[in-house]
């Protein structure tokens, strides 16, 4: 079961180094703005290279398999070519949510949707109509809250890979084959991105990588209900999750766009606080990450989940309140 994963590392090793060789040739490069960490032009869309590595290898191992699930795997390129377009030349945002939206729509072709939230506060919770609605707000607001993240060298990849590392572990212990094969080949392929991306990185992953990630990370938080109750996804994927949240709520309380694009994310406030050690900022956050996944693996799939999402709210305002309080002694305009 392992040489395939094997071979999408090495494949992913020579196509990130192709892409980063060629890239500024081929229109894939990132121009630093006031909002960039970095300060030179730097190419990006490895997420190109990785997303091809696990194409061509997969099916030469599981190709039945890949056919059984055949909307799954067609709604996960789309994703990857409207980041492709979106790292050559700027997709709108309109475009990027259609195209989110029908590949969202196109999982329950394959019956990977939301549900049955469970059992809160004694009452049962099933979407029934309101589904449709429910899944395309979950898997693209957590598709792009992934993407938002990726403002560090290789603070997405870490992430995502605390999150793939978790999901593996779900697929492992419940005899998921599904759930292991699928996060142990983007396991492989983002290490060996990293490795091009750790600090100080030589090219970013960009949204051919970004949102296929965050893609495919909703795609195994929906499979995993099968073994965990649905606040546990919660703290699977916290970091993303919180960073969003507090970042929107902020803009909105001082009267801002939510959708503002801006340095006050989690990192950048963190990074200042680590001063400016974009290696310790990211080891941080991927710690924080593990602690959150951690505690999401130890709950029981019948558990009431109230008092757990009592306890995510908790967390989002503990950490609003410290970072505002950081905000202000690093004078940011936030």
């Amino acid at each position: 079961m392992y040489i395939e994963f094997i071979l999408i590392f090495i494949l992913s090793l020579l196509l990130v180094n192709v892409i980063k060789r060629y890239g500024e040739k081929m229109g894939f490069i990132d121009i630093p703005n006031d909002r960039s960490v970095h300060v030179d032009h730097t190419p990006r869309a490895a997420g190109i290279g990785f997303f091809l590595a696990v194409a061509i290898i997969l099916p030469l191992f599981h190709l039945d398999y890949m056919l059984d699930h055949f909307w799954i795997f067609f709604a996960i390129f789309l994703v990857f070519i409207i980041g492709v377009l979106d790292d050559h030349h700027d997709a709108s945002p309109n475009t990027k949510f259609i195209v989110l939206t029908l590949s969202t729509i196109m999982l329950f072709f394959d019956h990977t949707a939301f549900n049955d939230l469970g059992v809160f506060f004694g009452w049962h919770i099933t979407l029934g109509w309101f589904a449709l609605f429910f899944n395309i707000f979950a898997i693209v607001g957590f598709t792009n809250a992934l993407n938002l993240i990726d403002g560090l060298d290789g603070l997405a990849a870490i992430i995502s890979l605390v999150i793939l590392g978790t999901y593996f572990t779900v697929g492992y212990t419940n005899d998921d084959f599904f759930m292991m094969w699928l996060s142990m080949a983007f396991i492989s392929t983002l290490l060996a991105f990293l490795i091009f991306n750790w600090n100080p990185a030589s090219i970013f992953m960009g949204d051919s990588g970004s949102l296929t990630l965050g893609f495919v990370i909703a795609i195994l938080s929906v499979k995993s209900l099968e073994y965990l109750p649905t606040v546990s996804i919660l703290f699977i994927t916290a970091i993303p999750l919180y960073d969003t949240l507090i970042v929107m709520i902020r803009r909105k309380y001082n009267g801002r766009s939510a959708f503002l694009a801006d340095r006050c994310h989690m990192h950048h406030i963190l990074r200042h606080f680590f001063a400016e050690d974009t290696k310790k900022t990211v080891l941080f956050l991927g710690i924080l990450q593990a602690n959150f996944a951690i505690t999401g693996l130890q709950l029981n799939k019948n558990i009431d989940g109230g008092y757990m999402l009592i306890l995510f709210v908790l967390n989002v305002l503990t950490l609003y309140i410290i970072l505002a309080a950081m905000i202000k002694r690093q004078k940011r305009d936030c």
